[in-house]
């Protein structure tokens, strides 16, 4: 798929609701929420993009590392590529409609799998949207699927349950959602989980279980402690409190606190392959891609969804030849320039 033709249908279908920039940094979306922008003045969604844009990265062209590895084995399934693609809902509230949710949501994660990786789903205020996402897993086969901390824990086990019977392959809570009002407005209150509820929560599931919004590395530890497989590092795309730092920012601090004892997933600003390589040369293990595949979705379908996860898998690939990587495990701070 042509990706200047995907990109001009998304600007034409999404209405204003995303001006599909030529570089998706959050300026022109700022305070847009409901919407695709960051909350408030929009900088925690500005910081993600500026933190990775920051990092340098050393070339180094004597070496033979000439076809690459990007696979990776994550939450029992090899994949082609660490590059996910993030939980996404609500497409007519944040992205203007033009494509119903299902229809969103199968292109992001049966793209995903196409790809060969893996595709989330998140679980929005509308029960209908949840089940759009169940079924969309159902589509594609496999899927990670990751509920809103809500107040009544047994309501979030019921959400497990119904993942675990769509044929969802890990799960979990995305604890960035914590202090989201529109839950609330529509009878369904979310908050934050202390250590003793997250054990319970992963008690309940075979499945590989994920702690999505982690920022520090204090809380990190806490979620090896309450046994979680997983972490994402994220901010929720800068769309629930202002003024926080980029995740590439916070992410050294949580690779050393934790590293080698719990997954560890990074998501916010990327943009590129390149952007990619930088979050593993930090200490991640995998990547998620949110807001630029809502374009790929709107602009191109599920095909549209599976190029761009190809193309970053490529920029990757190529990015990882020009730094001396044969592969993923070969990627480490010696990739990137320190400066003087």
């Amino acid at each position: 798929m042509d990706l200047k033709t995907m990109r001009a249908t998304a600007k034409e279908k999404m209405k204003g609701t995303c001006r599909v920039c030529p570089i998706c940094n959050g300026r022109a979306c700022a305070g847009e929420v409901p919407g695709m922008g960051g909350t408030g003045t929009g900088e925690a969604f500005t910081e993600n993009v500026r933190a990775l844009a920051n990092i340098k990265l050393n070339m180094r062209v004597v070496h033979d590392a000439l076809q690459p590895d990007t696979t990776v084995e994550m939450f029992g399934q090899s994949l082609k590529t660490p590059i996910m693609g993030a939980p996404i809902t609500s497409s007519a509230v944040n992205a203007g409609g033009a494509i119903t949710e299902l229809e969103m949501v199968t292109a992001l994660v049966k793209g995903s799998q196409l790809a060969g990786s893996l595709g989330w789903i998140g679980d929005p205020a509308n029960p209908s949207m949840y089940e759009d996402g169940l079924a969309a897993i159902r589509t594609a086969g496999q899927g990670i699927a990751i509920i809103k901390p809500r107040i009544d824990q047994q309501e979030i086990l019921a959400l497990f349950k119904l993942a675990e019977a769509a044929g969802a392959v890990a799960l979990g809570v995305d604890l960035d959602g914590a202090g989201l009002v529109t839950m609330a407005l529509k009878g369904q209150p979310v908050g934050p989980k202390t250590e003793d509820q997250l054990k319970e929560l992963i008690a309940s599931t075979s499945l590989p279980f994920i702690v999505k919004g982690i920022m520090t590395a204090d809380e990190a530890v806490k979620c090896v402690s309450a046994g979680a497989t997983a972490i994402v590092v994220s901010n929720h795309g800068g769309r629930v409190l202002d003024h926080t730092p980029g995740a590439a920012d916070v992410l050294p601090e949580i690779v050393k606190a934790v590293k080698g004892k719990i997954t560890i997933l990074a998501d916010g600003g990327v943009r590129s392959g390149a952007d990619v390589l930088k979050l593993l040369a930090l200490g991640a293990d995998g990547v998620l891609i949110g807001r630029p595949l809502i374009v790929a979705a709107y602009g191109g379908g599920t095909e549209g969804v599976q190029t761009l996860m190809e193309k970053y898998t490529a920029e990757l690939r190529a990015a990882m030849i020009l730094t001396g990587c044969k592969s993923l495990k070969d990627i480490n701070h010696e990739v990137l320039f320190k400066g003087k």
